[in-house]
């Protein structure tokens, strides 16, 4: 039977992350999303007479949208940005105030291998550090290649490549939730042989979201001369302390052609690629008022017009997606369904307006800002849910372990008993974001309870605290 490019359940941990994970931390994402935009310009730069025209163009996996508007505003081209979480496109409007732009793409919520957009309607399509997040890699190549007029331009970066030297023996965090050892290792360079992928693909599989870190640059090119009739390259190999500096210049002695080749099959890094479609090079046009011209229905394939209320409309089925503050939802109505659920009795979301109605006993008041919003509990808090559908279920908790408990008390431990019964145990021993499962039995409502320890006093503040929540929901057990 064949793997789906992404299960459901990678679908919804992914809109979930994006939602709360995009602009959670405001100052933070700003820096972050100003650096890789740098990167990703000086790419686009580098081959920009390979590229050619720019307009118009998609960009896949966009998140907050932070690189579709640096092709909008430092390139001067038209077009759209596209992720499969709406709020992480809503969430990412604050960059125009932000960052004082001009130009903006026009925002859908949509999936990377059913592309809402007609067959060769597209000059550029672009996708950073997002094509490792399925598992048939392929699917999105085909795609691409479906909407990119003939001679149109695929331009992806910073997908990882598999490293050799490498014992495979964990996943290691991310650097602020390294331990003290972990950190040494990673500042020598020594980490990455003990790692089995990417340092700091631990938080995202952790999360729910499912990663193919298993193709090698010749992987990688077979499958860029498969669906590509030209290309070009850019291989970044890491050079983090002694320990990979040393091995890289050794790899690029021992390559005959001294390129990177040898060492990138070596210490893996990341790859960028500019790939152009077969085909005489043409330009679709955009007139962006009209841009709907470009999409079709993600049900039937159809046309889409906009009407006086701008909400797209299917030409041949029911099908209709509204502006929902300035993003067009066009995912397939059962993942729409799915993924998009709005207020219902199986979900609190911390972000979401009401959801304290659902809560009882033992949670502060609500702290954090866009899609992080979330609540800190004491030593005992409890909550209700009720099922809205059939079939097994089980009980998500996403929250997050201050840094403050390990220092002194560490690690955490918590507890959690749904309709009177022991539901689950789990001992935290690293800060940060933790996603909690376990299966619940089949009842019309449950009553939620969590306990945490070890509690503590913040300096001059006077609440008892543990950790923080920020979700409690109720998802299909798959």
């Amino acid at each position: 039977m064949p793997v789906p490019p992404q299960a459901l359940s990678v679908k919804r941990a992914q809109v979930e992350f994006h939602s709360f994970a995009s602009f959670g931390e405001p100052e933070r994402v700003l820096r972050i999303y100003a650096e890789e935009n740098v990167r990703r310009a000086n790419i686009i730069r580098k081959h920009r007479e390979f590229i050619g025209a720019m307009s118009p163009f998609l960009e896949i996996g966009a998140n907050a949208g932070h690189s579709s508007y640096m092709l909008a505003n430092d390139f001067g081209a038209d077009g759209f940005a596209l992720d499969l979480s709406a709020d992480a496109l809503r969430h990412g409007k604050a960059l125009i105030d932000a960052w004082r732009l001009e130009r903006a793409p026009v925002r859908i919520a949509g999936d990377a291998v059913r592309l809402p957009f007609q067959d060769s309607s597209l000059r550029l399509v672009v996708a950073f550090q997002m094509l490792s997040q399925f598992m048939d890699i392929e699917s999105v190549f085909v795609e691409v290649k479906r909407v990119l007029a003939p001679g149109g331009i695929f331009l992806f970066a910073e997908e990882p490549l598999r490293r050799r030297l490498s014992l495979r023996l964990y996943r290691a965090p991310y650097v602020e939730r390294m331990k003290p050892w972990e950190r040494t290792l990673h500042r020598w360079g020594l980490l990455g042989y003990l790692a089995r992928d990417p340092i700091g693909a631990e938080q995202e599989e952790s999360f729910g979201i499912r990663q193919n870190h298993t193709l090698e640059l010749r992987d990688w090119d077979r499958l860029v001369r498969r669906h590509f009739v030209e290309h070009r390259y850019e291989i970044f190999v890491p050079e983090q302390g002694w320990g990979e500096r040393v091995a890289k210049r050794v790899a690029v002695r021992l390559d005959p052609h001294r390129s990177t080749w040898r060492a990138a099959r070596l210490l893996g890094g990341t790859l960028a690629a500019v790939c152009r479609k077969e085909g005489q090079p043409t330009a679709p046009v955009l007139v962006p008022a009209e841009f709907e011209v470009l999409l079709r229905c993600p049900d039937c394939g159809a046309s889409l017009r906009r009407d006086h209320l701008d909400v797209l409309r299917c030409q041949r089925c029911p099908y209709q997606a509204a502006n929902e503050d300035g993003v067009y939802t066009l995912l397939p109505s059962a993942e729409r369904a799915e993924l998009y659920p709005g207020s219902r009795a199986d979900l609190i979301d911390f972000a979401s307006p009401g959801h304290e109605d659902n809560l009882l006993e033992g949670w502060h008041q609500v702290e954090g800002v866009f899609g992080n919003k979330y609540r800190w509990m004491g030593p005992r808090a409890t909550a209700r849910l009720a099922r809205v559908r059939s079939g097994a279920q089980r009980l998500r908790i996403r929250g997050h372990a201050p840094e403050e408990v390990f220092r002194n008390r560490g690690p955490v431990r918590i507890r959690v008993n749904v309709n009177g019964a022991a539901g689950g145990s789990w001992t935290l021993g690293r800060t940060g974001l933790f996603v909690l499962e376990t299966d619940v039995p089949d009842a019309p409502e449950y009553h939620v309870e969590i306990l945490a320890e070890p509690a503590w006093i913040p300096p001059g503040d006077g609440r008892t605290l543990t950790v923080t929540i920020s979700m409690i929901r109720l998802v299909p057990a798959e």
